[in-house]
């Protein structure tokens, strides 16, 4: 038997959802809910409907109910694909969504399959409640015992404190610490400033507002639930009107920086990504906007780099995985046209980007960064980030009607990053 040969991936297209802040208008609607809109909506705009049509669905959450397992299949069984179309999920925090990408695109590669949908899907309104841990192990008890008066005397250890519900944190379970308070450390030990993290979260509002107005977003974006652009969006934002905001995390530490204009805001939202061989795109009529070419993971010890004070925060993985992956590409910074860095926070996309320029990349020019706007200005549903990169940027590419290169960098919880280049070459 012959090894497949490695084939080129094709990003085709995206779609989204506009991203919604939390407890919002999307406060009803669950995972399934959102990410089987975005899929019917792909399934409309590129023909998608019949038998076989595409051939497999990787997508996942991060805030996960029970209810949500087995979501991307069982999403499958909700839209408009083919209800014999595989799907299973994957789930790798913030990076969840690129991920999904990644998974699809090895099998496209490998030849086993021909096409796939990849992306995520999460909702900060809908986030699943634990029963009390202790009431629990009281219920436990209850189902473990052999008698109807070993049942009773179980239950009889309810106390009023077990009916308070295990409410999900946005913390670290290593450190305790937010996900903010970690980036605050991290803005401190690299010199990051208030005023260089609120232009960048300015520039990410205009930039964004900017694209929906030259109607960029109007093939990514499909309404929901009343919405039609992304509810966070500030296109007025300014340096000014940002620097009026107090500071929310690092504040026990004293000179804090970071600000609830220059952080993302809890959101919800889904995306998702077509992608697919180059003869299966041409058989169907589609044109690639880009090609994945290359993709690389990194993980860093925050657990004893931020509490003993490393520079490896946590949300600085990608400072290491760009740098492998453009050596193994045998690129430099310098060979993008554009440069996507997720913006979990300012202070760690210009952190992330000091840490490349230290490692002797050289510097990311900022008419080259970010260019649509990003996450700053869109929200960030965790899962569904990834997905959204990829079609923005795929797009941008596309849009210049010319070889170019773009480079991904997503940071994701639990000190990892997930990276990746897309290509546009000759036609």
């Amino acid at each position: 038997m012959s090894l497949p040969s490695v084939r080129r991936v094709a990003v085709l297209g995206g779609t989204r959802i506009p991203f919604a802040r939390s407890d919002g208008p999307y406060a009803t609607s669950s995972n399934q809910d959102m990410l089987t809109a975005v899929v019917d909506g792909l399934v409309e705009r590129y023909g998608l409907r019949g038998e076989g049509a595409v051939g497999e669905l990787v997508a996942g959450a991060v805030l996960k109910h029970s209810r949500d397992f087995n979501l991307a299949r069982e999403v499958v069984l909700g839209s408009a694909l083919d209800s014999r179309t595989p799907a299973y999920d994957l789930q790798q925090a913030c990076g969840t969504g690129l991920q999904a990408v990644v998974a699809v695109a090895n099998k496209v590669m490998l030849g086993q399959v021909e096409s796939g949908i990849a992306g995520g899907s999460d909702t900060a309104s809908d986030a699943p409640l634990g029963v009390n841990d202790e009431l629990r192990r009281v219920l436990l008890a209850a189902r473990r015992a052999t008698s109807l008066g070993g049942r009773l005397r179980a239950l009889g250890g309810v106390r009023p404190r077990h009916l308070v519900p295990d409410i999900p944190r946005n913390a670290e379970p290593r450190t305790g610490l937010s996900m903010g308070e970690h980036a605050a450390v991290t803005a401190r030990k690299w010199g990051i400033t208030r005023a260089a993290q609120d232009e960048l979260a300015a520039a990410s509002h205009q930039r964004l507002a900017a694209a929906y107005e030259r109607g960029f977003m109007d093939d990514l974006v499909v309404p929901y639930a009343g919405l039609t652009r992304d509810q966070n969006l500030r296109p007025g934002s300014t340096v000014e009107r940002l620097g009026r905001l107090k500071p929310v995390f690092g504040v026990a530490g004293g000179g804090a920086t970071m600000t609830a204009g220059n952080s993302t805001p809890l959101t919800d939202g889904a995306a998702v990504v077509l992608l697919g061989s180059d003869e299966w795109a041409a058989g169907r009529g589609l044109e690639p906007l880009a090609h994945l070419v290359a993709c690389e993971t990194a993980a860093v010890d925050f657990v004893h780099g931020d509490v003993a004070g490393d520079e490896d925060g946590l949300l600085m993985a990608p400072a290491y995985a760009v740098p492998r992956m453009l050596e193994r590409a045998g690129l430099g910074l310098d060979d993008f046209d554009f440069v996507e860095v997720h913006e979990a926070f300012a202070s760690q996309v210009l952190a992330t980007l000091a840490a490349w320029e230290k490692q002797g990349l050289g510097t990311v020019d900022r008419e080259r960064l970010n260019v649509a706007g990003s996450s700053l200005a869109t929200g960030h549903p965790f899962a569904a980030t990834g997905a959204r990169i990829v079609a923005t940027l795929a797009k941008l590419l596309a849009e210049r009607g010319r070889p170019g290169r773009g480079l991904i960098s997503v940071c994701a919880a639990g000190g990892q990053g997930v990276t990746a280049i897309l290509e546009r070459q000759e036609a």
